[in-house]
């Protein structure tokens, strides 16, 4: 499959802005990994190659297991997962498929309880970025295979 069009390029303030929220999810209240692993779990549904790859080269770059990453998609079924991580991941699924399931207040409430009302805002603009990343790279073919992760371990610890 072969690129469509380069995003930036053709419209590069669009990209800065969505750049702007990126920046402000890198000083969320957080775990790194979490919000990547929340990414990497809803390019999954949404079928993205491109943010696929991004999302698990940072999460291993971060230090993340093989195991962790190979469960994501069965996260339900895996022990592999803490508590907040699950609530999160169930928000992700959520909101993600919101067209079906519309954030019911069930799912809020289970979720709840894990995030600050602060947090649950900010994991709130962490999902929906990747999903309007999903489908720019969806809809443009962003080709996969070239991503290069800058992050650290020790940005995990941030």
């Amino acid at each position: 499959m072969n690129a469509r069009t380069v995003a930036y390029r053709v419209a590069p303030d669009a990209f800065k802005a969505m750049l702007g929220l990126e920046e402000y999810l890198h000083h969320v209240d957080l775990p790194v990994n979490l919000v990547h692993l929340v990414k990497l779990r809803a390019s999954q549904i949404n079928g993205c190659a491109y943010c696929i790859d991004m999302h698990w080269k940072d999460l291993r770059a971060l230090g993340e297991s093989e195991q962790r990453l190979y469960s994501l998609d069965a996260w339900q079924e895996s022990p592999f997962y803490n508590e907040q991580e699950r609530a999160a991941l169930e928000w992700t699924e959520a909101v993600t498929h919101i067209a079906q399931t519309h954030a019911d207040d069930a799912t809020y409430e289970r979720v709840k309880p894990h995030f600050s009302e602060k947090q649950l805002v900010d994991l709130t603009f962490a999902i929906a970025t990747i999903n309007a990343w999903n489908r720019l790279s969806i809809a443009t073919r962003a080709q996969p295979g070239q991503y290069q992760s800058k992050l650290k371990r020790a940005e995990a610890m941030v």
